[in-house]
Order: structure tokens, then C-alpha cells, then sequence
């Protein structure tokens, strides 16, 4: 009886820190998500659907929840291939192989934080190295024509004080953020995928490195995919530190992600209701968006 039992007290613990930690709390929100509950008060109304109408009925919610599909839908796949890209790169070369690796996975081990405000001073629109450079090479260029190139460097956005640059910025900095994590994971999946299957597919015909990576190395990464594929939309749904240090959701709420929303209904503007009815449905849209990908990718996916 005793050793019938057993499984019970190893995975008893990591069950039990599961439920506190994760479901109490899914659960603690969802039951304030109808209510018009905030911190210091002695009680709260029961307002039913109201929180979850606001959110689907106000422009505000609505450019949240286009803000934040539109950030993973670019930064998913953008991660994804320049993160294969690169391990395939990085797999193949004979030396200084190891610097390479440093030198792309360094945005991971920096404090995300502490980059945005690199980011920030890089993004200045006057004082910023980025447009002081595109300022640079624009003023050369017209001057080699035997233009005047002073305009030059007023041509440049505000790269985060406009509403039209301000995603595309976010989206960038996000993909470089990302696809060092994801080269990592794929040059882990690349040391699996065995050498006599290339052996074999080149006596096959399959010559060219094209042909090798589509019949042997894409096949064999499907289980690397489907893992780095699910992990980087949750991350991706997850993004704050860069929004909250560089556009705190503006301009114009073109970079208000759920995120972002969660933390100022729920933080900032003391609104436990507003802020819960935004947690639960950001932990559905995950749940579902993270549930369909496994199901749709492993349907296709080889597992050796």
C-alpha cells in the first residue's frame, strides 16, 4: 500500500504550490471580475457583466486587444525564423562558434527594464544615436548628389512619440529580445537530429541544403517548434517592462496592451474589478490561443 502510493508524496507538493499559486488566484480574480471591488474598501457590489461589457464595448479595450494581437502576431513568427535562422547558421560554422552564441543571447540575460532605457535614449529624437546615425548617412548621401542636407536630419520620426512608429518600434525591440532565447532552443533541438538521417537523405538525392533542411532538419525540430512556438506567444502576450518604461501605452493607445491595461486598471487606477475582468480574459485568450497551436502544430509534428 505504501509503495502504491508513493507517487502521491512526490508529486503531491508540486500539485499543491500549483493550486496556490496559479489556480487560487485564476480563481480569486474571476470572482472579482463582477464585482466593482478596489483596495480599501470594506465591501464590494456585484455588478455582473459589467466589467466584462466595458471591456468589449469601449474603443480604450478594443485598441487593447488590437495591440496586443498585432504584437504577437509580428513578433511570433519574426522570432521564430531569425531565431532558426541563426542556430542554423551558428551550427554550421567551425569557428568562433560559442562567440556568436554570446553575442545573440545577450538581449536574454540583460534586465529587460534596464535595456528599454538604453532603448530609450538610442530612440531620442534629437539627442538619439539612431537618428543621429540615419541623420549621418542621409546628409552624406545628398551631399555626394550636391544637395543641402540640413533638412536631412528633420526627416526622421519620433520613433515613440508617434502613434504610426511607435508598435513597429515595440514590435522590434521585442523580436530582438526574443530570438536569442529561441536560437538557443533550436541549437539544443539541432544536437538531436541524427547524422545518418542527412547520410541517408543524401544517397537519396537530397544533396543541397535546401533539400537537407526540408527533409531531415525541419522534420526533426518539429517538437523543438512546437515548444518554442508555445512558449513565445505567451511571453509575447505577456510583454510590459518595454511598453511601461518607453510609451506607457500611448500615443493614442496604439501600444495598450493587456498587459499594460492590467497593471494601470488594476495598480495604478485602483479598479480590482475592471483590472480582474482584464486578467481573465488575457489568461482565456492564452489558454485558447496556446491550446489551438498545440493542437494544430502537433498534428504535423514527428516525435522520434
Amino acid at each position: 500500500m505504501r509503495r502504491g502510493y508513493s507517487h502521491i508524496w512526490f508529486a503531491g507538493p508540486a500539485v499543491l504550490l500549483m493550486l496556490l499559486i496559479l489556480v487560487v488566484p485564476i480563481g480569486v480574480a474571476a470572482f472579482l471580475s463582477f464585482t466593482d471591488y478596489s483596495l480599501g474598501n470594506d465591501s464590494a457590489r456585484w455588478v455582473g457583466l459589467d466589467n466584462y461589457d466595458r471591456l468589449f464595448g469601449r474603443s480604450a479595450y478594443l485598441a487593447m486587444f488590437s495591440a496586443s494581437f498585432v504584437y504577437v502576431v509580428v513578433v511570433v513568427p519574426a522570432s521564430l525564423g531569425l531565431g532558426l535562422g541563426a542556430a542554423l547558421l551558428i551550427n554550421s560554422v567551425r569557428r568562433f562558434g560559442d562567440f556568436y552564441k554570446t553575442i545573440y543571447f545577450l538581449p536574454v540575460m540583460a534586465a529587460l527594464l534596464a535595456m528599454a532605457i538604453v532603448w530609450e535614449f538610442a530612440l531620442h529624437p534629437s539627442i538619439g544615436i539612431i537618428n543621429k546615425v540615419l541623420a549621418s548617412g542621409c546628409g552624406t548621401a545628398l551631399e555626394s548628389w550636391g544637395w543641402y542636407a540640413e533638412s536631412c536630419a528633420r526627416s526622421f520620426p519620433n520613433w515613440l512619440g508617434d502613434r504610426d512608429y511607435t508598435m513597429p518600434t515595440i514590435i522590434f525591440i521585442g523580436v530582438w529580445q526574443a530570438f536569442g532565447f529561441n536560437m538557443v532552443l533550436y541549437l539544443a533541438g539541432l544536437t538531436s537530429v541524427p547524422r545518418e538521417l542527412y547520410q541517408a537523405a543524401e544517397m537519396d538525392g537530397a544533396d543541397g541544403a535546401w533539400d537537407r533542411f526540408r527533409i531531415v532538419t525541419w522534420p526533426m525540430l518539429g517538437p523543438t517548434t512546437v515548444f518554442v512556438l508555445t512558449i513565445t506567444t505567451i511571453r509575447s502576450f505577456q510583454v510590459f517592462d518595454t511598453v511601461e518604461a518607453l510609451t506607457r501605452g500611448g500615443p493614442s493607445k496604439s501600444t495598450y496592451v493587456m498587459m499594460y491595461a492590467i497593471f494601470e486598471k488594476g495598480v495604478q487606477q485602483n479598479l480590482i474589478g475592471v483590472g480582474s475582468a482584464i486578467t481573465v480574459v488575457f489568461v482565456g485568450f492564452v489558454m485558447l490561443l496556446t491550446m489551438g497551436q498545440r493542437w494544430y502544430v502537433e498534428r504535423r509534428v514527428h516525435y522520434s
